[in-house]
């Protein structure tokens, strides 16, 4: 970057203080413009959430009536419960008391926990982030320079195997790999502890902070619970951060070469540039915007995509609790923890667009 002219400078000092306060003015203004649109946008988007997550709970041929009165009850009784529940009512009617309770925080009880539907989410979803922290940080760490790698030695024995390590992340099945894991790092080998979360005769040893238990055992500082904790987690959390590895080795690739062959990188190249300074420090640099996206898409879809692995692993997360509940029609869960889901990838992204912003000054 060329540095600022003498003249350029004294026409910037020259600029009188009722020129720089309108400026700011002007700053703050666009800055609460946005602000607002963002806020509209979101609130649209969760909107449009709730409705056809609700849209799509009703048209669901599952009767959720049935696992409530159960299929002895009389007709009457069947009545009775449905008038008391709304059930009767337009479904213009039932999704608008629906929205109300849900705005304050009222999912409506759980028939198969018997408890409220809000109390289950904030204890089991502290399980799904904590598998999905740990499987994005290592499809971060591992991807994103191998990504780079692959770049810089294009078509290299590296680049190809990287090829078909993606391949086979996007082809073969998360719970075939999830059992063959089980198989053979847990009952083989015995790397690893087998599944859940914890071992039975570990659990409640430390106090509940968080809900994520590494990060509990740590305040604790009781490391028989964080070693066991994280035998547990590290089968399961690697198979997620496979699948985001490959995603994001791919996107960083894609990027990279593309930024590598721009004239400035050539001029640079051809000037004398090291290599390292020429790839980490500019190349890079270009591609880390882009690139906070795809890993914020790709944490977004390990929230979502956990379902299979916390069946498979036994893990007590919303993915496992969404499961149980669409096999016993437990329609209040299933909706509750759709919406749930559904509002932390708004909230991936929209963090994802204030981190653009922070770093991408164009942006704002």
């Amino acid at each position: 970057m060329s540095k600022p002219s003498a003249a350029s400078a004294t026409e910037t000092d020259a600029i009188p203080p009722a020129t720089s306060g309108a400026s700011s003015h002007q700053r703050a203004r666009r800055l609460l413009l946005a602000g607002w649109e963002t806020l509209i946008s979101v609130a649209a988007t969760f909107f449009g959430l709730l409705f056809i997550t609700f849209v799509i709970g009703r048209l669901m041929p599952a009767d959720p009536l049935l696992a409530i009165v159960g299929e002895r009850a009389s007709e009457e009784t069947y009545n009775r419960i449905r008038e008391e529940l709304g059930l009767n009512l337009p479904i213009w009617r039932q999704f608008l008391i629906y929205a109300w309770d849900v705005v304050r925080g009222d999912f409506g009880m759980s028939v198969l926990t018997a408890r409220p539907v809000s109390e289950d989410l904030l204890r089991v979803f502290p399980a799904t982030a904590e598998l999905s922290i740990v499987g994005i940080f290592i499809g971060v760490v591992a991807g994103v320079p191998l990504g780079v790698w692959a770049a810089v030695y294009r078509n290299s024995f590296l680049d190809h195997v990287m090829r078909v390590l993606g391949l086979v992340g996007y082809s073969v099945p998360i719970f075939w790999l999830g059992i063959m894991g089980l198989l053979v790092f847990y009952l083989e080998l015995q790397w690893v502890a087998g599944p859940g979360r914890l071992e039975v005769y570990l659990d409640g040893q430390v106090p509940t902070v968080t809900g994520m238990i590494l990060v509990d055992s740590l305040i604790a500082g009781d490391w028989e619970v964080f070693n066991n904790a994280l035998s547990h987690i590290i089968l399961p959390a690697s198979l997620l951060g496979y699948y985001s590895l490959a995603y994001i080795s791919r996107m960083t690739r894609s990027l990279m070469l593309e930024q590598l062959n721009q004239d400035y990188l050539l001029t640079a190249r051809i000037k004398g540039m090291r290599q390292s300074r020429l790839i980490w420090r500019h190349a890079f640099g270009n591609i880390l915007v882009p690139l906070i996206t795809v890993i914020a898409l790709s944490f977004a879809g390990l929230l979502e995509g956990s379902v299979l692995t916390e069946t498979v692993f036994a893990w007590p997360g919303i993915g496992r609790y969404i499961t149980n509940a669409l096999l016993n029609a437990d329609m209040n869960a299933v909706l509750g923890g759709t919406i749930v889901v559904g509002t932390v990838f708004v909230g991936v992204n929209l963090l994802s667009d204030v981190l653009y912003r922070i770093v991408d000054p164009r942006a704002r």
